[in-house]
C-alpha cells in the first residue's frame, strides 16, 4: 500500500477533494500557511495497483499535475474499513501488485548508478569473478555476483523505452555497453597479469581444463533460460515495488562469470574460448532486455502523455522484435553447442 500525498493548488480544492469522494477514499486535509500558492496538503492511503489511476484521474479532471507536487510512500498498516473496501475493489480479480508509473520510473534511475561508482564496481566484479574461476572456487564467483551492479542498466532501459523516457532510455544503453566493454578489458587485464607474471603459471590446456571456466565455454540452451528468466524476475520486482537485491546476484550471476571468462580467453591467446562466451554474454544481455522490455509493455505501462502512447508502445514492438530476432540468431549456436554435447556423452556412454 502507499501513502501519497498532494499539494492542492489555490481554486483546485473542491475538485481534488470531490474526486477522493467520488473513489470511496478517506483522506487528511491540512491547510499550507507557507504563503506560496497552494492552500493545503492532502493525504490519503491506496492500494499500489490504484495510485496510477487515481493520480491519472487527478491530473486529468483537476489538472494539477502542471501547479503541484506529489508524494508517494510506502505505508505499512491502515487501520480503516473504508480503506478496506477500497482495497478489496481494487485487488480483486488481480494477480499482483503493480506500482505507479512515476514510482516506476524513479525506482529505475535510483537502480541505475552514476557513472564512476558504476564503472568501479563493475570492474571490481570482473576481476573477483576472474580471480574465483582461475581458482576453481565457486563461493568467490559468487561473491562476484553480489557485488556487480548489473540489473540497474537493464531495467532502466526497459522501462525507459516503454514510459518514452529518451534520457533513462539512453542511460541504460550506455550503462550496459560501457559495463560489458570494462568488464571484458578488465578481466582481460588482471588474467594477463595472473598468467605473465607468472602467477599462475598454467598452460592454455590446463587453464581451459578448470571446471569453473570449462563449464562456460561451450554454453548451451539451459544458459539461455537462466538468462531469461533473471530479465522476468527483474522486471516482476521492479513493478511490484519489492526489493531487487537478490535478482540483481541472478542477474549477474548470467553476465558476470561468461564475461570473465571472455577476458581469460583474451589472456592465453585461445579464440575459440573467446567467442563461446561472448555468444553467451551477447545472448544473455539481450535476453534480459527482451524480457524485461516484454514484461513491462505486458503490464500495460505507457507514457502519461496520450499523444506518446501509439508511438512509444511502437517504439518499443520493434525494439522486441529486433531483440527476439537476435536472441534467436545467437540462440541457435547454443542449441548447436548443447546437440554437439549431447552427441559426445552418447558416444561415450556407447
Amino acid at each position: 500500500m502507499r501513502l501519497v500525498q498532494v499539494m492542492i493548488p489555490a481554486g483546485k480544492r473542491e475538485a481534488v477533494l470531490s474526486v477522493l469522494d467520488e473513489n470511496g477514499i478517506d483522506y487528511a486535509l491540512s491547510d499550507e500557511t507557507s504563503g506560496r500558492r497552494y492552500t493545503g496538503v492532502v493525504s490519503f492511503p491506496l492500494p499500489t495497483n490504484a495510485v496510477e489511476p487515481i493520480l491519472d484521474q487527478l491530473r486529468e479532471e483537476t489538472g494539477i499535475d502542471r501547479d503541484a507536487y506529489t508524494v508517494v510512500l510506502g505505508a505499512e498498516t491502515v487501520v480503516s474499513e473504508r480503506y478496506d473496501q477500497l482495497e478489496k475493489e481494487w485487488t480483486e480479480g488481480e494477480e499482483g501488485e503493480r506500482i505507479a508509473r512515476d514510482e516506476l520510473i524513479t525506482r529505475a534511475a535510483d537502480l541505475a548508478p552514476d557513472w564512476v561508482p558504476f564503472l568501479v564496481m563493475t570492474a571490481i566484479s570482473a576481476v573477483v569473478a576472474t580471480a574465483g574461476l582461475l581458482l576453481d572456487s565457486p563461493a568467490v564467483v559468487v561473491g562476484s555476483m553480489v557485488i556487480a551492479p548489473l540489473i540497474g542498466p537493464a531495467m532502466a532501459t526497459s522501462v525507459g523505452s516503454v514510459l518514452d523516457d529518451r534520457e533513462l532510455f539512453v542511460r541504460g544503453i550506455k550503462l550496459q555497453t560501457a559495463g560489458a566493454l570494462l568488464a571484458v578489458a578488465s578481466a582481460a587485464a588482471f588474467a594477463g597479469l595472473l598468467r605473465f607474471g607468472n602467477i599462475v603459471p598454467l598452460g592454455t590446456n590446463e587453464v581451459l581444463a578448470i571446471g569453473e571456466v570449462r563449464e562456460r565455454l561451450s554454453p548451451g540452451v539451459p544458459s539461455l533460460v537462466v538468462a531469461l528468466a533473471a530479465g522476468i524476475a527483474g522486471a516482476l520486482s521492479l513493478s511490484s515495488g519489492v526489493s531487487s537485491a537478490l535478482v540483481g546476484v541472478m542477474i549477474a550471476a548470467a553476465l558476470v562469470p561468461p564475461t570473465a571468462v571472455v577476458g581469460i580467453g583474451i589472456a592465453w591467446g585461445r579464440p575459440a574460448a573467446v567467442v563461446g562466451s561472448a555468444v553467451l554474454v551477447a545472448v544473455n544481455f539481450l535476453s534480459i532486455n527482451l524480457v524485461a522490455l516484454a514484461v513491462f509493455w505486458y503490464q500495460g505501462y505507457q507514457p502519461e502523455e496520450w499523444f506518446k502512447v501509439g508511438e512509444a508502445r511502437k517504439d518499443t514492438a520493434k525494439r522486441i522484435g529486433a531483440l527476439a530476432v537476435a536472441v534467436l540468431i545467437l540462440s541457435s549456436v547454443l542449441a548447436g553447442a548443447t546437440y554437439a554435447s549431447t552427441q559426445r556423452a552418447a558416444f561415450a556412454d556407447d
